[in-house]
């Protein structure tokens, strides 16, 4: 599961956003424990309880004390506004200012993009991409 070039606790992370966008999470669903992260994916807990830290400063989970971690409230929502402002950030303006460069009208835009939409099937809601951090000692 872990074989990407980020550190795992990042991998671990984005699966989880990735599953609350899916809705294979649901709102106030417990997930796997960091005990079960760590035996099922053979991985330091320390790295799991990374990942669930910052899915948790982030308020995609919380925490109930003596019982586990559960999708927060609004988690799924939080994510798609996250992802919508990523999209336009990283895909749309980058287009635009290309267009403008290139003097292609708006409309142009628009319409090649209606065309697109009408012509191609939805792809799923990803997540936006984790902020790169310092890899953490052991956990690859």
């Amino acid at each position: 599961m872990f074989d990407g070039r980020d550190p795992v606790y990042l991998q671990i992370a984005d699966q989880i956003r990735q599953d609350v966008l899916s809705g294979a999470l649901a709102a106030e669903e417990q997930v796997m424990s960091t005990t079960q992260y760590a035996t099922t994916f053979r991985i330091n807990p320390a790295t799991a309880a990374k990942a669930f830290a910052q899915l948790v400063d982030e308020g995609v989970l919380y925490k109930r004390r003596g019982v586990g971690m559960f999708v927060a409230p609004g988690a799924r929502e939080r994510l798609v506004a996250d992802a919508r402002e990523s999209f336009f950030a990283d895909t749309v303006d980058p287009v635009a200012d290309a267009a403008r460069v290139l003097g292609i009208d708006v409309e142009d835009v628009v319409a090649r993009l209606r065309t697109r939409a009408a012509s191609e099937p939805a792809a799923p809601v990803t997540a936006p991409p984790a902020t790169p951090a310092a890899p953490e000692e052991g956990s690859r």
